[in-house]
């Protein structure tokens, strides 16, 4: 089976914002890039990650105010990691189990790449068919 590296978005590539970054900025930014994730650093540090789905219950449907909201107010910390020899159906199983659309990749415990619920599917949108 394929492993979780072969279809990461490798760290050189993450989108991040600082953790002060208020939510109206950060969803601008997703939009944007039509991305649904952003890393949210302290410095050069990843402290935790946003999501599409987390402006939509954290800010959205509770009435926050978005530009007064930080994203470090409404991030996921610690993010969930997979290790990055792990299969690509591990990182479903984890996914579905876990109920996350975005899963952390890591090499030796540390952070090296994202995997989410969309390289899933492009992965199994190429399996040959019978």
């Amino acid at each position: 089976m394929v492993p979780v590296k072969s279809f990461m978005i490798p760290r050189e590539k993450f989108v991040t914002v600082p953790r002060d970054t208020n939510t109206q900025t950060a969803a601008r930014v997703m939009r944007d890039r039509g991305i649904g994730s952003l890393f949210v650093t302290n410095d050069r540090e990843i402290i935790g990650i946003i999501t599409d789905t987390d402006m939509m219950r954290r800010v959205v449907a509770a009435g926050a105010d978005a530009t007064k909201t930080t994203v470090e107010q409404i991030m996921s910390a610690p993010i969930m990691t997979i290790e990055e020899n792990k299969t690509i159906l591990d990182a479903n199983d984890l996914m579905a189990h876990s109920h996350l659309r975005h899963l952390g990749v890591t090499r030796e415990g540390q952070l090296v790449g994202l995997i989410s619920v969309r390289d899933l599917v492009v992965f199994l949108t190429n399996l040959p068919r019978k």
